[in-house]
């Protein structure tokens, strides 16, 4: 029997399909009678010292066994001398994710027409159809560094240096992504990444594969797909990709990572050559063949040290 970790934390990064995951836990939760512990707050990702250690102290009184998630950079317990959580979260394609949130922002989802209304009243008319392409190429603050450097920081930490696009913010995500964090998935490949959450944390996501291919659950999802999503220019595109990268170099190393933890598991990927610049708005088919005849190593000694961490 595997350690059974009773305090996760999901510091979940905007646009990379948290919201889908939210939706599995609340069933999850109700069906292994653990505590979801969630957020209201979403636009506050970075905190002061003070919010650090309440919010710290709040998460770790919950009644346990507790899965955390909120919007929030990486948080380190043990620095206010609290129990270090197993950590979990999701990253998917930079540019992706970037412009999901564009139009998001701007006209929300199928849940309901005026959702965008709602979630940016301050938006001025101009600015919520102003197009991307314009944006990215004469440079607007939407569309250029530092805004463009997002999801690092989630990963590095709190310390203000996690917020400068660099070298230093980069490999300190690389290190929290092996020193703290269980599982960080690829969007692309999320029906791997249930897998492995259901083998590594049993207690929190037994059957989530399951509820995931059922199609009253798939109906709920489509509800909160972007709408009115339009391709740039290449031109446009290069010139994201260039700015970004530093979040595509720490998108490359999660996701090698991520593939030599499924092939550990008896998951087959598909190796690509690097494309010039990613491809946008094409659906991938899930990277997953039948299950490779590797000699099988000690899985559980391996998990057992990842909770030890």
């Amino acid at each position: 029997v595997l350690p059974f970790p009773s305090q996760v934390v999901y510091n979940r990064v905007g646009k990379c399909g948290s919201r889908t995951v939210v939706l599995l836990l609340r069933i999850l939760s109700e069906k292994h009678g653990f505590n979801l512990v969630t957020s209201d707050i979403h636009n506050k990702t970075r905190l002061t010292k003070n919010e650090q250690m309440e919010l710290i102290k709040n998460i770790s009184t919950a009644e346990q066994p507790y899965l955390f998630t909120r919007h929030v950079h990486f948080l380190n317990f043990s620095r206010f001398g609290g129990d270090q959580p197993v950590y979990i979260n999701i990253i998917r394609d930079p540019v992706n994710r970037f412009l999901s949130n564009y139009f998001f922002r701007r006209f929300g989802d199928w849940r309901g027409e005026q959702n965008h209304m709602i979630r940016t009243p301050s938006m001025r008319q101009e600015e919520r159809y102003l197009d991307i392409n314009v944006c990215i190429l004469e440079n607007y603050p939407e569309c250029s560094n530092p805004r463009l450097f997002y999801i690092i920081p989630y990963f590095c930490g709190q310390h203000p240096r996690c917020r400068e696009p660099g070298e230093w913010a980069l490999e300190r995500a690389k290190l929290n992504v092996n020193e703290n964090f269980l599982l960080v998935g690829i969007l692309e490949e999320l029906e791997d990444v249930l897998l492995l959450l259901e083998r590594f944390l049993p207690h929190y996501f037994k059957d989530v594969l399951s509820i995931y291919k059922n199609p009253e659950h798939r109906k709920l999802g489509n509800l909160t797909v972007t709408v009115k999503k339009t391709v740039p220019s290449p031109e446009a595109i290069q010139i994201l990709y260039q700015r970004m990268r530093y979040e595509y170099e720490f998108y490359y190393y999660v996701k090698e990572q991520f593939h030599l933890l499924k092939r550990k598991f008896g998951l087959k990927s598909r190796i690509r050559k690097p494309r010039p610049r990613p491809e946008f708005f094409i659906p991938s088919p899930l990277e997953t063949e039948e299950p490779i005849d590797d000699e099988e190593e000690d899985d559980e000694k391996w998990l057992e040290d990842i909770y030890k961490r």
